[in-house]
Formats: structure tokens, sequence, C-alpha cells
């Protein structure tokens, strides 16, 4: 199939080739809905900009990118300062690419690869489950780092670096019902997630039913997408609207430090007293939890060992120096002032 030029996109919208220049480069001299017919069509198509770099050679290419699927997750900055000094040090160019919340990492990743010739990828953050069919079109090799994929079917044809998410997620929870809490509330991801947010809810309730304690649904609240995701704001919110419906709960866990950190802002401000009224655990084991007043309980997370191994198994891919390799790696409960036992 030839290749879709920018004159074809603008023809195809009716649009001036200018217009179109403008939705690519987020110019914000334009309709909200011309762009999003542009956008849509660039999508359908697979229009990819500068389309000059298809022509050059791969092997003068030396770039990789970090696809980045949740970037106001402080628990990522640590990560991504290894993988500059990892990918600097091979002499490659690192590529930063930031996925929003409702995109397909897979089809962004398609797009940059054509337009940055890269030669490897990895995907930080973003879903658990892909389709098999859209997986195979990545023509480079790629790592998922932070997060497994789900299902049988990637048992041994994909590589991935992460923590047991499940697993810790039921760790924290337990951790908290033997600290005598049972009226356990959660801020998780949005409802239609497949990725570790859903992994974290699942242990959540494989915590509480292996306690024989009830899941009540008012207390798991999802994360509103138009906000950011893991997000201290996010956090906020959640806690706020948990007050506000009056929910019946002496701890809270949230599926991450940011979070848990905008639920006890949320908890301050509506008077409560933390942990005394009630009790915050969050997940991840970033610096700013420790630092934190109170210091937040968390799950830490080996976030340096991980992105070491991710580049690792990523380059050795590169050069055909290995197979596919699945790490998954042990969190460590760090307890804060943040959560206290009830009497």
């Amino acid at each position: 199939m030839e290749s879709i030029t920018i004159k074809d996109v603008a023809r195809i919208c009716g649009v001036g080739v200018s217009t179109v220049s403008r939705a690519i480069n987020n110019h914000p001299d334009i309709n909200p809905e011309t762009k999003e017919m542009i956008m849509q069509v660039i999508k359908e198509n697979h229009y990819v900009p500068n389309n000059s770099a298809r022509n050059l050679k791969r092997s003068d290419a030396r770039a990789i990118a970090i696809l980045i699927k949740g970037i106001s997750n402080p628990f990522f900055n640590s990560m991504i300062k290894v993988f500059e000094e990892e990918i600097q040090k091979k002499k490659y160019t690192l590529v930063l690419q930031h996925v929003d919340e409702w995109q397909d990492e897979t089809e962004v990743a398609l797009e940059l690869e054509k337009e940055k010739r890269l030669r490897g990828i990895v995907f930080l953050g973003g879903f658990a489950s892909h389709s098999e069919e859209q997986l195979k079109k990545i023509p480079v090799p790629f790592v998922l780092s932070t997060v497994s994929l789900l299902g049988e079917e990637y048992k041994n044809d994909y590589s991935f670096v992460s923590v047991n998410d499940v697993e810790e997620s039921f760790r924290m929870t337990d951790y908290l019902i033997r600290q005598g809490h049972e009226k356990i509330a959660i801020l998780c991801s949005s409802e239609n997630d497949v990725s570790i947010g859903a992994l974290r809810l699942a242990g959540y309730k494989k915590a509480l039913e292996s306690h024989r304690i009830p899941v009540e649904e008012s207390r798991i609240r999802h994360m509103d997408p138009e906000v950011d995701t893991y997000s201290i704001k996010s956090g906020y919110k959640l806690t706020r609207e948990l007050l506000d419906d009056g929910v019946d709960c002496t701890a809270i866990f949230a599926l991450s430090d940011s979070m848990a950190i905008g639920a006890v802002r949320a908890l301050i401000d509506a008077g409560k007293k933390v942990p005394e009224d009630i009790s915050v655990a969050g997940f991840d084991g970033t610096e700013m939890a420790a630092y934190y007043n109170p210091a937040i309980t968390t799950i830490r997370q080996p976030a340096e060992i991980m992105a070491k191994e991710t580049i690792k198994l990523l380059f050795d891919s590169i050069k055909k120096k290995t197979k596919v390799q699945q790490l998954i790696f042990d969190g460590e409960l760090v307890p804060g002032e943040s959560v206290k036992k009830r009497k």
C-alpha cells in the first residue's frame, strides 16, 4: 500500500496543507472539531509526518523510545533517569513520548517507529492487555516495563519487567486488615482499565475475601478520566467524594503514592486527622512519600533495578543475544506514619 502524504490528508479532509500541519503540531489557531477530524483521518490512514525518514537506512538510526503512560506519576521519574543514563552509555539517543490515557500505546509506537526510525521501544506503564495482531505489527524489539502482559497467549512471546501487582496489593490490604482495619476504601484506576490498576484492585479484593470481609462497592472509587491518572489531584478528588458520600471507612488504600498524598490533604481539609481518624496507604515507594508528613505507608517497587533490567533486556534483544524474558520482582512493604493500628 502506497504511503499517504500530507497533501492526501488535506484533500480527504477538505482543508489546506497548512491546516493539517497546524493540527499535527498542536497549533492553537485551529478549530477543535477540524483538528479532531484531521487526526482521525491520520490515524485511519496511518499517516506519519516526516516521511523522508523512512528512506534512511535503519542501520544509521540509534534511537530508543520510551513511551510513558501516566507521566504525572513521580514513580516514573527515577526510572526515566536510569533509562537516560543506560541508553547514553550505549551511544544511543533517547526519545521520550507521552501517551495520553485514551491512546493505544501500540498505535503510538507504530507511528513513532516510522517517524524516528527507532531501534527499540520501552513501554512504561500502559495496558496489560493488547491484541496479538497489534503487537506483531511492531517491527523493532520492545520491552514492557512496570506492567506484565495478561493472558497465556503472551507467555513465551514478549518480554516484560514488573512486580506482581496482584500480590503486592494483596500484601498491603492484608497489612491494613492485620492493623485492625476492615472498612478499607480503595482509590483505583478508571473502570475500564485493564492495566496495573485492574491488577491492584484484584489484589485488594482477594485480600478482603481471604479474611471473609465483604467487598463494598461504595468503597471502591475509580479515577475520573478527565483528571491526570494516579495524580495528587485525583487522590484528593476521590477522597472528597468518599467523604461527601458519607462512606464509612477507617483506612484508604491509594494505588499510587501521589494519590495517597492527595487523600491525606483532602482528609486534613475536611478536619480529619491522619492516621488517628483515618489511615492512608499508597503504592510505589517514591521519595516524595517518604518525606511527606505524615510519611506514607507504601509498597516500594525496586525502580532502579527494574529500569536497568528493562534496558538490558531491550539491548540484548536488539543484538539478538537473548530470548524472551519475563522478570517479576518483589516489592517491599514500607511502614510509615500514615497508618495506625486500631485498638
